[in-house]
Order: structure tokens, then C-alpha cells, then sequence
């Protein structure tokens, strides 16, 4: 019996956006190895400098027709989610936390995710669906606050504002990428800051590379290349096959993912705390995606 066209369709997305979120898992341990080496604002900026430089390229190459002008406000969206809020706020915080902490908060990127999809779609989430909201989120400032010892510190407001601004960019990225495809989006995304940050990136580059880590050069690379560009190819592909709820959900294995690579390459210390919450929130988020969405 074959399968059915839309359960093809959904397969794939499912497919593509498990290789984008195995891909953006090993975000936060290689900015914590790139700013051991470079200024966070750098680091944070920097990749989408590089990954502009490749999206240069490939659009020449493929000759893509340049978006027309109305669409600049939806890639300014893009734009201020996953080419500055996030990959600046999170190299802040990596400075400071261990990237097994950050797991944790970012733990809430699903639901993020679901958020501003089913707020770009204009559907009407249930009473059920706020209540886990509610409770994925109270776990995730409970934790915050434990780890800070009372206290919301700034790496915690800072990966909080990263999960919002990356929600944002996903959801709008996967609304754009039904029109011009899913690299596109990121591509030109990136080419449109480039002019914008380049001047802030130069600004905080360091005055002799040979003296950085190859450790943190990797770290960087890895964030520029992978995290900025390749990623987003199969992410975008995924929300825009499967829907952006739907696909998100593959978002509840990144801190578990996460996690591990913090340990594998960073020797970070797997604790049962760090563990109880990002189970705890996890759970929640899948309960919450579980509940019904009435479309207007």
C-alpha cells in the first residue's frame, strides 16, 4: 500500500527537521568554545558575516531573482530573530553559563516555535494549551531562579530573549520560505544584515587571529557555518512541509541533544537537576502540543 501524498509530505518535514535541530543542538556548546576566544558580540554577529559571504555565493550561482520589496518588513523579522536576537543573546549568555544550563531554558523553543506559528497563522489556541504554557514556563524560571539562588540573572533574561526571538524567526522564516524556499529565506536574510553588521563585527574583531584557540576558531566556524547556514536549509524545509507546530515538536529532543554534546565535548557535569527540568519541561511542552488549536 503506498503512502499517501500528505503523510509523504509530513515524512519529509519530519526528516528535515530532525537533521536541523541535530544540527542547531550543538549550538550552544560551540559558542561556549568560540567566546572562550573571541568577544560574544563577535561571535554572535560574526557567523552571519561568514554564512552572508556563502549565501552570496550560492545565490549568484543559482541566479535567484531578488525578493520583491513588500516582503522586506516579514525578512526584517527574519532578520531581528535568528540572524541577530538569538545568535547575539545566546553567545552573551554562553560567556557566563554552562551550555547544559542553557539546554534547559532553551528547552522552551518549541513552545516558542508553536507560539508565534499559531500567532502568524491566526489560530486560537485552548485553555489547555495556555495552562501548559503556563506550567513549561513557570518550571523554566523555577530553575533559573534555583541555579541563580533567588535571582533572575542576566544570562537567564538573556536566553529567555533568545528563545523569544528565535520562536519569532522560525515561524516567520517557515511563513516566507512557501514563497521563495527554504534556503532562500536564510540567504537572503542574511545578505540583507550583512551591510547593517558588518561595520559592528569589525568593531569587535580581534586585532590578531593567530592569537585565538583553534578550539575557538572551530567553535566559530561551526556556529557560522552549520548553525547560520546549512542548518537553517533543512529547519525551514521541515516547518514549511510539515507545518510550524506540527514540525517544532522535533525541538523536544535539542535539550536532550544539547545536553549530551555539553558533556561529550565540554566535560560538563550532567546533574539531576539540570536532567528533572528538562525532562519537566519537555513533557509539558509535548502536552501542550497535544491540546486543541482552533484555526479562525
Amino acid at each position: 500500500m503506498s503512502t499517501p501524498p500528505e503523510s509523504q509530505k509530513e515524512l519529509r518535514g519530519f526528516a528535515y527537521g530532525f537533521l536541523g535541530v541535530l544540527i542547531f543542538s550543538l549550538t550552544l556548546p560551540a559558542t561556549r568554545i568560540a567566546v572562550s576566544g573571541f568577544d560574544p558580540v563577535f561571535v554572535g554577529l560574526g557567523r552571519a558575516i561568514v554564512a552572508a559571504g556563502l549565501s552570496l555565493i550560492l545565490l549568484v550561482i543559482t541566479r535567484q531573482t531578488i525578493p520583491p520589496v513588500r516582503f522586506l518588513p516579514k525578512f526584517c523579522i527574519v532578520i531581528a530573530g535568528v540572524v541577530i536576537g538569538f545568535p547575539l543573546l545566546s553567545a552573551i549568555a554562553m560567556r557566563d553559563a554552562p551550555a547544559s544550563y542553557g539546554a534547559v531554558i532553551t528547552g522552551l523553543l518549541p513552545l516558542s516555535t508553536a507560539l508565534c506559528g499559531v500567532w502568524r497563522a491566526g489560530e486560537r489556541p485552548s485553555l489547555a494549551f495556555w495552562i501548559f504554557a503556563g506550567l513549561g514556563s513557570a518550571l523554566v524560571i523555577g530553575f533559573a531562579l534555583l541555579s541563580g539562588r533567588g535571582s533572575i540573572r542576566l544570562v537567564d533574561l538573556a536566553l529567555l530573549g533568545a528563545v523569544g526571538a528565535a520562536g519569532l524567526g522560525y515561524a516567520e522564516g517557515a511563513v516566507l520560505s512557501r514563497t521563495f524556499g527554504s534556503w532562500q529565506v536564510i540567504c537572503w536574510s542574511l545578505i540583507l544584515s550583512a551591510p547593517v553588521l558588518l561595520p559592528i563585527v569589525w568593531q569587535h574583531a580581534p586585532s590578531n587571529f593567530s592569537t585565538v584557540s583553534s578550539g575557538a576558531m572551530l567553535g566559530f566556524l561551526y556556529v557560522s557555518i552549520f548553525s547560520m547556514f546549512f542548518g537553517f536549509f533543512a529547519w525551514y524545509r521541515g516547518l514549511s512541509l510539515g507545518g510550524v507546530a506540527r514540525i517544532g515538536q522535533v525541538q523536544l529532543l535539542q535539550p536532550f541533544l544539547t545536553i549530551l554534546a555539553s558533556a561529550m565535548f565540554l566535560g560538563e557535569r550532567l546533574t539531576i537537576t539540570t536532567l528533572s527540568f528538562a525532562i519537566g519541561v519537555i513533557i509539558c511542552v509535548a502536552l501542550g502540543k497535544r491540546t486543541q488549536i482552533i484555526a479562525r
